[in-house]
């Protein structure tokens, strides 16, 4: 099985932390020069150490806040500087505020769609010669399993999430005939800062202490247990190999089960 991905550089957005900075370790692992995307620098920093270097890769990172879309198409340019290619794009940024989606404001719904699908989009766009050209490409979008089954409260997050899965399934369909494939990989509960934040939210909301809130949630996860980052991260990285050029177009959930749906 094909999973060298050395010679190929990733883009991998909302990297300094998180499952977005497991799956550059991940993807950095087989090979792959990275360029880590976020806004932190000093976490970014942080994080570059974390990146395999035993293959002689060469690792950098960018800032660019992603709630501004100059500050994320001026970073991606430099990273295509010298007519450097990516080969492989992760894309991935924070969550939408939480809230019920009757009582969420139009301009909540405009910010996310921004964030989400249009930096997509102009990202995509941006590195799509590139691909082309070198006959490879992957583009994994890290989204929601609320692409599946709406998570309630989550009225923004939900909406954006599938609006950028129906967006993933139109390129896959779009690119394939170029060695690009687009997939979306689903994260379930995984244990990241934002599950810890989820934890504390809960217990401050329900009064429950954080092993009783933790209990709760593994007993709807068929496999008994939270996800550790490094396994989500790991499945984002076997799509970006070339043992995966023939899945292209999925919705695939990394989530022990936890979903009901088909």
């Amino acid at each position: 099985m094909n999973l060298d991905l050395k010679g190929k550089h990733a883009l991998i957005g909302g990297s300094s932390g998180g499952l977005g900075l497991a799956s550059a370790i991940e993807i950095s692992k087989l090979g792959a020069d990275v360029t880590l995307l976020a806004r932190n620098e000093s976490k970014l920093r942080t994080a570059l150490n974390q990146l395999d270097h035993s293959k002689g890769q060469n690792h950098q990172f960018l800032v660019a806040d992603f709630s501004d879309r100059n500050s994320v198409a001026n970073a991606v340019g430099k990273c295509l500087s010298n007519g450097r290619i990516v080969h492989i794009l992760v894309n991935n940024t924070g969550g939408p505020k939480p809230g019920a989606a009757i009582n969420s404001a139009p301009e909540l719904f405009a910010q996310a769609f921004s964030e989400h699908l249009l930096n997509f989009q102009s990202i995509t766009q941006s590195v799509l010669e590139g691909m082309k050209k070198d006959g490879f490409g992957r583009i994994v979008n890290i989204i929601s399993t609320s692409v599946k089954e709406p998570i309630p409260g989550l009225g923004v997050s939900n909406t954006i999430r599938a609006a950028v899965a129906a967006w993933a399934k139109t390129l896959s369909r779009e690119l394939a005939g170029f060695g690009i494939t687009v997939n979306n990989v689903l994260p379930g509960y995984n244990r990241t800062a934002r599950y810890d934040s989820l934890i504390e939210s809960i217990t401050q909301s329900s009064g429950k202490s954080a092993k009783e809130a933790e209990e709760d949630i593994k007993r709807n996860i068929p496999a008994g247990r939270i996800g550790e980052p490094e396994e989500f991260g790991a499945v984002v990285a076997f799509l970006c190999t070339p043992a995966a050029s023939y899945v292209n177009g999925i919705n695939l959930p990394v989530d022990g089960g936890r979903l009901s749906s088909l």
